[in-house]
C-alpha cells in the first residue's frame, strides 16, 4: 500500500466513524445508544414494502375474519409496547409453511401452516409478541444498519482495490428481509419482550412452553419449505424452552384472570385450509396439473419436481439438467419469445410458431454462455387464458444433446386441463369435533378418520397418540384434500 492510498484510507475511515457516531440513536427497549443508519421512516418504507412484496408473491389467506381476528389481537400486543404508534400491521400469508416473520416498522406476517399447529390465543400471543419484541428493539434496523456499514468500508475499500467491488451492493429489502437471522441475543430480547407482552395483554404466558414444544416437533420432522421456517431463524429451541419455564418460575404471575381462549381459538380454525392447496398446482407422478389456471404439463421422467411460489422445476436424476415453468406476462408468444433471445450474449436458433395442443406458441433452441460455462437447450411460450407461460430446458452444452427429446417432449405436453376430477379437486380443511366422551387421541382418530396420519393429528393437536381427552374437549381433525 503507497503512502497516498494509507491517507485516503484513513481519511475514509476517519469520514465513516464519524457517520456511525452520527447516526447513534436510543432502543425505545433497553434506552441505550446504539448503531441505527435507518431512520424511523425509512424502516416504515423498508417493511412496508416488504409486507407488499409478501401480499403479492406469497398471498394473504382469504378469509378476512380470521385476517381481522389475527390484527386485533397483535394490535392489541402493540399498543402496549414500546413502540405503540406504529403502523402496525398483522396478516396471515396464504402458506402451509409453519413460520412467522416480522419486517421493520411493525409489519407482522403469521402464515395459515404456523395458526394450524396451535391451540389458543395465548399460543398465537407468544408468537406475535416475539415478532413484535423484533420490531420494537430493533433488530432488523441494526442488521440493515450493519449491512449499510460494510457497504460503506466496502466502498471505501474499493478505492484501494477492484477485488471490493464485487461486494459493493450489500443491503437489500423488499423478501429478502425474510431471511435476515438474528443473534441468539436478539433470539432471547424478542423471547423476553414477547412473554412482556402477553403478560400485559392479559394473556398467560405460560403458553409459550406449548407452543415452542409443537414447533421443535415440527422442526424436528420437517423437510423444505416455501418459506424459512420459523425455528430455522430461531436457534436453540431446547433453551429456549427451558428459558421460559425458568422465566415462569422467577416472574409473579397471577393465579387467575390470564387469558388463554383455546376454544375461541379452535373455532377459528373451522374449515381453514391444511396444507398444500392443490388448487395452486400438485403432481401426480411427473404430471403437474393447476386446477386454478386450467393447464396441465408432463415433466420429464424420473427427474425431481418441485411446485415453488414462482415456478415449477424439474432436475435431472444428475442434477445437470434442468425444466422451468413460469409465468411470463401477457405479451403474445412471439413477441416473448423474441424479447428473450435477444439478451446479451444470446445464440438464438430458428424460432417455430407451431401450436400446442391448439394454443398460440413460439419456441426455440438458444445457447449462452454464463459465468459457469456455456448452456444450451429451447425455450418455448405458450398462451392460455390471457397469460403467457415460458419452458425453459437447458443444460451444459456438451449435455444438451441428450436431455433435447425430453424437453420436446415436456414442452409439447402443454395442454388445457379438461379432466372434471382435476378441475374440482379442494384442499385440505381442518374442522373443530367438541368430544362427546372420554377418549384417547388414538380413539377419536379410529371413530372420526383423518385424510392425514394419527402423527399429524397429535402434532397439530400438541398431543401424543395416547393421551386422554376428556369429554367436551375440543379437538382438530384434517377432512378432504385426497387428489383424484
Amino acid at each position: 500500500m503507497t503512502h497516498r492510498s494509507t491517507m485516503v484510507f484513513v481519511a475514509a475511515a476517519l469520514t465513516s466513524a464519524a457517520l456511525i457516531v452520527a447516526a447513534c440513536a436510543t432502543n425505545p427497549v433497553t434506552g441505550r445508544r446504539e448503531l441505527a443508519l435507518v431512520t424511523q421512516s425509512q424502516e416504515i418504507q423498508i417493511g412496508r414494502e416488504g409486507s407488499r412484496d409478501v401480499a403479492r408473491s406469497i398471498g394473504l389467506y382469504p378469509d378476512q375474519g380470521l385476517q381481522d381476528y389475527v390484527d386485533g389481537l397483535g394490535k392489541r400486543l402493540a399498543s402496549r409496547s414500546e413502540r405503540p404508534d406504529l403502523p402496525w400491521s398483522f396478516q396471515v400469508a396464504d402458506d402451509p409453511a409453519v413460520n412467522a416473520f416480522a419486517f421493520p416498522g411493525g409489519f407482522i406476517f403469521v402464515t395459515r401452516g404456523i395458526l394450524a399447529h396451535m391451540n389458543s390465543e395465548a399460543e398465537l400471543v407468544a408468537v406475535l409478541g416475539h415478532e413484535i419484541g423484533h420490531v420494537t428493539a430493533r433488530h432488523s434496523v441494526q442488521q440493515i444498519s450493519k449491512a449499510q456499514l460494510a457497504q460503506i468500508t466496502l466502498g471505501v475499500g474499493s478505492i484501494l482495490s477492484d477485488d471490493f467491488r464485487r461486494f459493493g451492493d450489500l443491503a437489500g429489502t423488499g423478501l429478502g428481509l425474510l431471511f435476515l437471522k438474528f443473534g441468539r441475543d436478539d433470539e432471547r430480547q424478542a423471547d423476553d419482550l414477547g412473554f412482556r407482552y402477553a403478560l400485559r395483554g392479559g394473556f398467560d404466558p405460560r403458553e409459550m412452553v406449548p407452543i415452542f414444544q409443537t414447533l421443535q416437533r415440527v422442526s424436528a420432522g420437517a423437510g423444505s419449505e416455501r418459506l424459512p421456517q420459523w425455528l430455522s431463524t430461531h436457534p436453540d429451541p431446547e433453551n429456549r424452552i427451558a428459558r421460559t419455564e425458568e422465566r415462569v418460575r422467577v416472574t409473579p404471575i397471577p393465579p387467575s384472570g390470564l387469558r388463554v381462549g383455546r376454544e375461541d381459538y379452535l373455532a377459528r380454525l373451522e374449515g381453514m385450509t391444511f396444507g398444500d392447496d392443490p388448487r395452486k398446482g400438485y403432481f401426480k407422478g411427473e404430471v403437474f396439473y393447476h386446477p386454478d389456471l386450467e393447464f396441465r404439463l408432463s415433466f420429464p421422467g424420473g427427474w425431481k419436481t418441485r411446485n415453488g411460489l414462482s415456478a415449477v422445476t424439474a432436475m435431472s436424476p444428475k442434477e445437470d439438467a434442468a425444466f422451468v415453468l413460469t409465468l411470463a406476462g401477457e405479451d403474445p408468444p412471439s413477441a416473448a419469445a423474441a424479447k428473450f433471445l435477444s439478451q446479451q450474449g444470446m445464440i438464438a436458433g430458428p424460432t417455430s410458431t407451431d401450436a400446442i395442443h391448439g394454443l398460440a406458441a413460439a419456441s426455440a433452441p438458444f445457447a449462452i454462455t454464463t459465468d459457469r460455462g456455456r448452456l444450451a437447450g429451447r425455450v418455448a411460450f405458450v398462451s392460455l387464458g390471457g397469460r403467457t407461460y415460458r419452458m425453459l430446458g437447458y443444460s451444459a452444452e456438451e449435455n444438451e444433446p441428450g436431455y433435447r427429446n425430453a424437453v420436446l417432449a415436456s414442452i409439447r405436453s402443454f395442454q388445457r386441463l379438461t379432466d372434471r376430477a382435476a378441475l374440482a379437486v379442494t384442499p385440505a380443511t381442518l374442522r373443530i369435533v367438541t368430544l362427546d366422551r372420554d377418549m384417547t387421541l388414538e380413539e377419536f382418530h379410529k371413530r372420526r378418520p383423518s385424510t392425514v396420519p394419527l402423527e399429524t393429528i397429535a402434532l397439530i393437536n400438541g398431543r401424543a397418540p395416547g393421551d386422554r381427552l376428556a369429554a367436551g374437549t375440543a379437538v382438530k381433525r384434517v377432512t378432504g384434500g385426497t387428489l383424484p
